[in-house]
């Protein structure tokens, strides 16, 4: 299949006020065959995405009417797991995290090049197309099941972005043992490299804040200069 037909399969919503990046956004993608739907605001961006159906969504971090943290946590809230890619104009851990902790998948600081935002675009897109096991998987008292898309601990549900999803589920998958830091990168970015060194961090920072700190008991841990692991709690 050529790239030409694979981009033509591809629809985006673009939510970002400022018309200029979308008038860019869409010289750049339509004429490669990309279906795009545009919204200047965050409640017609939401409005766009609960009535139609999106390969991936590109998103502002500062919107009118609904800011794009918002915004993306309701799409999470709607059990959405459309790829998000966040766009900020300011490459501050604070702003990584609130984008990740709502759900975002990958960010990109304003200026960006359009070559990388359509690379990233189609890596989330294919590792959100990746077939995962049906079988419900167990640790302890934390259980994911891909079928569903869903994972619970002591009987929680548990609700992460579709990456920290992803990162759990190759943690499962190697529990207990050890998931180094560049096999993670390499099963969320694949041979792209990520938009920062910190942005694994990130996103590992924000699922220990979704599985370990409500329930007092770590079990996704750090293990100094190799990577992580989920072990049960319970066990010695």
């Amino acid at each position: 299949m050529s790239a030409q037909t694979q981009a033509s399969q591809l629809k985006l919503l673009i939510v970002e006020d400022a018309q200029g990046i979308i008038d860019n956004l869409y010289a750049y993608f339509k004429p490669l065959g990309y279906e795009l739907d545009s919204a200047r605001d965050g409640l017609t961006g939401l409005a766009l995405a609960a009535e139609r159906t999106h390969d991936a969504i590109v998103l502002d971090l500062k919107l009118p009417a609904l800011d794009g943290i918002e915004l993306c946590r309701r799409l999470r809230e709607q059990l959405r797991d459309t790829p998000v890619i966040m766009l900020t104009a300011r490459d501050t851990v604070e702003d990584r995290i609130l984008g990740l902790r709502a759900g975002a998948d990958d960010y990109l600081v304003k200026p960006f090049s359009l070559m990388e935002l359509e690379a990233r675009i189609k890596a989330l897109v294919r590792r959100s197309r990746r077939h995962v096991t049906d079988v419900t998987m167990r640790i302890g008292s934390l259980e994911l099941d891909p079928r569903a898309h869903e994972a619970r601990r002591d009987g929680q549900r548990l609700d992460f972005s579709p990456t920290g999803y992803r990162i759990v589920l190759a943690l499962l998958k190697a529990s207990p043992g050890i998931v180094t830091r560049a096999s993670l990168e390499r099963e969320l970015w694949g041979t792209e490299h990520p938009a920062s060194e910190s942005l694994l961090r990130t996103h590992i920072h924000a699922v220990r804040n979704i599985i370990d700190k409500p329930f007092g008991r770590p079990m996704l841990l750090n293990v100094p200069g190799i990577g992580y692991r989920l072990v049960d709690p319970d066990e010695p």
